[in-house]
């Protein structure tokens, strides 16, 4: 029985090349069958039932997602090498967050907050180690997107695209918003708010208009669309100078070291080192950005683990070096909660030096926004690539081999967002989005080694499905404990339990695919304590931002519904299609040749 759907027009002729900004039509924006007509549409949304039931655990292909550049129509340029990426790495990582986190978080957890670092660093290491494998083996542009479509399906990998989307529009908003706030502060400490205009008449949290915050993403963006090269040059060359302001706080910070003000080395105990981690978590986010840059980079298999590895650990160790220098030239007690460091050097005399720390974290956050809005436009890219949105905003400019329709996209819609929202309203839908998709990317990690398609027998996937379903319910067992403030040590016991079994059984199933260059270590260990720990961090958001997270992710669910599965679904047919037509030409060769 034949899967086509039934009534539907012929196939269309791809599109003539047309200049690049002279591309706006229906036929851009809604290539595929269901959308040439309302009848057509009409017929379509009759048919979302069994449409649904198609797409929902179909999966894409390595080389499905590679041979999609096709829908760009020019090619990306590959000009980026192993140092451009450890310093995109850096600049989007590194920004006012060691600045102004580590003093408020040193006040709760005191010198612990050192392991809090080392403990949040470790998290975001492991999902370094999935990204990396996962860009290496699909060096294409979507970054968490394609792998979670090869992996775990088109419906999932939907969600995560709603959720990139999501997360790149209240990211970028979110960093303006922190840019003019401390911009402000170095002006006028006793009020941030004074460089921004009060509307009365609207909510609060959106009362606050913010036009710097608009014109920075402006400037940003309008640098990542005018080429890669030139702006990782730019970014590499501000990072460095962000690196040695680092170093020399470091050493400023041991020269002028007090033993004694690391005692007590714990004053709240366990609690205060994790409660510390689950936020200084968030100065480690940016790195998967980086990822999307794989289809520019030279030779992925070498210069992807060295640039995502290697400068994930480097900043690690910055990281906690910076939080002991800290704690150990000021009481813990006694530090400033709003401007840490700057408090700290006017304590030895160095008033200079509080401006060189503001300067430089400004300059983090310029570089986090730089390649924010690199990365942004590249997920986009591959999302409009399947379809999920319309192709439009896959197309690449000739000249600049950038996605200049899709970066523009981002950025018109963060620069409403930052002018009008708050960063309390913004933070929460942020770090639950980040943190669910971290988690579905070491699910796909485990997903990709121990399933494939055809190869694993059912007996095999039942133990998989068995051994996953106990690492995750485990997880989310720990993290209900410890929300619900018990700290009995049998509940843990049991749960931990539950996490080794489904862990060890999984290492003892046969894996069915290799790395064949480079490979996450210890599996399935490590993406299961990802999956533990990015669960756990998921733990620690509020009631609120799972009920914001809800409500958007409901609201994606009805444009793809109407829109996006019908899109996917025209495209795949016509896949299909165009295959059959080759193997019937490569048949009708062989007949001839025979």
């Amino acid at each position: 029985m034949s899967d086509d759907p039934p009534h539907l027009p012929p196939l269309l002729a791809p599109p003539l090349q047309r200049p690049y900004f002279n591309r706006f039509t229906k036929q851009d924006c809604f290539p595929t069958q269901s959308f040439q007509t309302l009848s057509a549409y009409k017929l379509a949304v009759s048919q979302t039932l069994p449409r649904l039931r198609s797409r929902l655990f179909s999966r894409s292909t390595d080389s499905a997602e590679l041979d999609s550049r096709h829908e760009s129509q020019n090619e990306m340029k590959r000009c980026l090498t192993w140092w451009d990426l450890l310093w995109l790495a850096f600049g989007s990582v590194v920004g006012s967050g060691i600045f102004v986190i580590t003093g408020q978080e040193a006040r709760v957890a005191g010198p612990s907050v050192t392991l809090s670092y080392a403990a949040s660093g470790l998290s975001a290491l492991l999902s370094v180690f999935c990204y990396t494998e996962f860009a290496v083996e699909i060096p294409a542009a979507g970054g968490s997107f394609s792998y979670l479509r090869v992996e775990l399906g088109d419906f999932i990998a939907f969600v995560a695209a709603g959720n990139i989307l999501l997360e790149a529009v209240l990211g970028a908003a979110g960093l303006g918003r922190s840019w003019s706030s401390y911009f402000a502060s170095i002006i006028n400490p006793d009020n941030t708010d004074f460089l921004r205009i009060r509307i009365d008449i609207f909510a609060e949290g959106f009362n606050l208009l913010d036009p710097l915050a608009v014109a920075i993403l402006a400037i940003t963006n309008s640098i990542a669309m005018s080429g890669t090269k030139r702006t990782s040059c730019l970014n590499w060359i501000s990072s460095i100078i962000s690196a040695l302001v680092i170093v020399f706080i470091i050493i400023v910070g041991f020269v002028h070291s007090n033993w004694t003000n690391l005692t007590p080395f714990f004053p709240e105990g366990a609690e205060g080192v994790f409660q510390a981690a689950a936020v200084v978590y968030w100065s480690y986010t940016g790195f998967d950005m980086v990822a999307t840059m794989a289809e520019e980079t030279k030779n992925p298999s070498r210069d992807i683990p060295i640039g995502l590895v290697g400068s994930m650990s480097v900043i690690t160790v910055l990281y906690c070096l910076m939080a002991l220098a800290l704690t150990m030239m000021v009481k813990y007690t006694e530090i400033d909660v709003n401007a840490a460091y700057s408090v700290a050097f006017d304590q030895i005399g160095m008033k200079w030096a509080k401006y060189v720390v503001g300067i430089c974290a400004l300059k983090g956050m310029t570089t986090s926004l730089l390649v924010g809005s690199m990365g942004q436009a590249r997920y986009t890219t591959q999302i409009a690539r399947a379809h999920m949105i319309p192709p439009w905003f896959a197309l690449v400019h000739p000249k600049t081999g950038t996605p200049i329709n899709a970066t523009l996209f981002v950025t018109i819609i963060s620069c409403v967002v930052a002018l009008f929202s708050s960063l309390d309203v913004l933070s929460s839908v942020f770090s639950f989005s980040t943190l669910f998709i971290f988690m579905l990317i070491a699910v796909a990690l485990l997903v990709r080694r121990y399933y494939v398609k055809d190869v694993t027998s059912k007996k095999e996937l039942v133990k998989f499905i068995a051994c996953l379903s106990s690492i995750i319910g485990s997880s989310i067992g720990v993290t209900a404990l410890w929300n619900s403030n018990c700290r009995g040590w049998v509940g843990y016991t049991v749960a931990g339990l539950f996490w080794f079994v489904g862990t060890f059984g999984m290492m003892l199933l046969p894996k069915q695919r290799v790395p064949k260059v480079w490979g996450v270590p210890l599996v399935p260990w490590l993406p299961a304590l990802s999956i533990g720990m990015n669960l756990f961090l998921i733990g620690s958001l509020g009631w609120v931002a799972f009920l914001r997270f809800f409500i958007c992710t409901a609201v994606m669910l009805l444009y793809y519904l109407f829109v996006g599965l019908h899109a996917t679904y025209d495209l795949a047919y016509q896949n299909r299609q165009e295959s059959k037509l080759e193997d019937g030409k490569g048949n009708d060769n062989q007949v001839t040749v025979s």
